[in-house]
Order: structure tokens, then C-alpha cells, then sequence
């Protein structure tokens, strides 16, 4: 006789890729770690004289959207930990970068991912780490 009990997933339950709004949001910040990393490292090999803060900013955001990526698709205590952290360091950096470029456009000739709030990618940075974080909060374990 078959064994009838229900499979028990591997994956915890408050990893993004259980519903469709978590997958949406997982794709995001796919796209934006791939965009972003591979943005940064074609300027860093082609021009990183011409303005290595920015571009170095630039690696850094895409190195923050993989982590978040990989934290919201893991779940888990490690994987709400990394995304959490990871949410909250991309919500600081596009605060204080898009003020700084807003205010001091010299110090930031060349756009970062996160400059003027990440006007050049239609304000998504600006909105996912608000996104991401409520996910997580949304998400969270039952105490």
C-alpha cells in the first residue's frame, strides 16, 4: 500500500518562491542583480578612471540585490536574516545616494544604480528595498 502522507516541502514557508506576488518580486530582484552587476563590471573593465566611487557603488548595489535575491528565494531564519539585512543596506544606499547626487551632482559625475533615487531605472530602487522589507515583515514566522 502507497504511502499516502503528505510530502513535506524542503523549502521553508515564508520563502518568496511559495506565491505568485513573492515571485514577482523575486524576478525583480533578479533582474536588478544581473543589471546591476553586469552594469558595474563593464564600467569597472572599460572606465573606471573616469569615476571609480560610481562605479564601485554601482558593484556594490549588485552585490546587495544577489544577496537579497538569494535571502527572499532561501527563507528560513538565514535566508530572512540575509534578505533583511540586505533590504535594509539597498533602502541606505539609495536614501543616501540619491541624496547625495541630487545635492552634490560633482561628487557623482557618472550615475550610480542608486543616483537621483534610481531615476535612470524608473525609480524601482527607490520603491524595492519598501517592497522587500514589507515582504519580509509580511512573512515572518508566527511567534
Amino acid at each position: 500500500m502507497p504511502d499516502t502522507a503528505p510530502v513535506k516541502s524542503a523549502r521553508p514557508g515564508d520563502a518568496a518562491l511559495g506565491t505568485g506576488l513573492g515571485r514577482v518580486l523575486l524576478l525583480v530582484y533578479g533582474i536588478f542583480a544581473l543589471s546591476a552587476s553586469a552594469r558595474a563590471l563593464v564600467q569597472i573593465s572599460t572606465k573606471f578612471s573616469e569615476a571609480p566611487l560610481a562605479y564601485l557603488l554601482s558593484a556594490l548595489a549588485g552585490a546587495i540585490y544577489i544577496a537579497a535575491t538569494a535571502g527572499l528565494a532561501v527563507g528560513g531564519t538565514r535566508g530572512r536574516l540575509i534578505a533583511l539585512v540586505s533590504c535594509t543596506l539597498e533602502l541606505i544606499g539609495v536614501l543616501v545616494i540619491g541624496t547625495l547626487s541630487v545635492v552634490d551632482s560633482v561628487a557623482f559625475p557618472h550615475d550610480t544604480v542608486w543616483s537621483h533615487f534610481g531615476s535612470g531605472y524608473g525609480y524601482v530602487p527607490l520603491v524595492l528595498p519598501f517592497v522587500g522589507l514589507w515582504w519580509i515583515w509580511r512573512h515572518r514566522p508566527a511567534a
